[in-house]
Parts: C-alpha cells; structure tokens; sequence
C-alpha cells in the first residue's frame, strides 16, 4: 500500500497523541500506537500496564482491539512508537494479533522516532514466514 493510499502523518500524530495516554508506572515505557481499518477510521491505544505483568496489554493490540469490537475485520496499515529515540517494533504477540486481521502481506507497519523520523515497512518484513488461518485454508 503506497503511502497517497493511506495518511501516513494521521497515523503518526495519532500514534504520537496515544501514547501520552500510557498507562505505565512499572516501566515507565510509553507506547502509542494508531491502526487504520478497513471502515476508514482509525482507532488508538496505549500500553495499560498491571501490577500482574500477565494482565498487561501493548499499545498495538489497544487499538486493534477496539476497532474490532466496532465490527472491524481488516487492518489496512499500522503506526506504532515508543522510545522516541529509538525505532520501537511490535512485540511479538502484538505482530501475531496483527497478522488475525491483515489480509494483504504488504500492509505497512510504520515505526515512529517522531512525527518527522520513521520507518515503513511490510507486514511480511516484520513477520516472515506468518501462521495464520488463512495460511490453513487449503
């Protein structure tokens, strides 16, 4: 997907504008993420952090999660940042739940520094060789 298909800088600011909303006291590691759908909207989450480290949910899997609930079925492209200093990728867990619901290998992850420094790339760059249920349909 080519970036005049899909608002990069709106995915990014989104992202940005997530990840002041961490919840995070045990880390202190802000994460923000931004997931457009195939209804056009796009949905944000952050890191929501528990004393139970098991009950903890990434930033990516927020987002993604509320865009199914409003009955969403297709990610069209990713934004996620943390460190903004360095390029934060999904976690592998977030890449798993990311790969539920993306029906085109190229779907672009976008990995944010900040608003003027990131990285895209593929879904299938993050994630080769993906287990999926498409992958069982035979």
């Amino acid at each position: 997907m080519e970036e005049n298909e899909v608002n990069y800088k709106e995915l990014i600011i989104n992202a940005l504008e997530a990840r002041e909303k961490a919840y995070c006291p045990y880390s202190n590691f802000k994460v923000g993420a931004a997931v457009l759908f195939e209804d056009g909207k796009i949905y944000t989450g952050s890191n929501i952090e528990n004393a139970s480290f098991g009950g903890t949910n990434c930033a990516e899997r927020t987002a993604i999660f509320k865009g199914v609930h409003e009955g969403n079925r297709e990610i069209k492209a990713v934004a996620v940042v943390g460190d903004t200093n360095a390029y934060t990728y999904p976690c592998g867990i977030c890449r798993q739940v990311i790969a539920e619901f993306v029906v085109d290998k190229n779907v672009p992850i976008i990995i944010i520094k900040n608003e003027n420094d990131y990285i895209v790339k593929t879904f299938e760059e993050i994630l080769p060789g993906v287990f999926s249920k498409k992958d069982l349909k035979g």
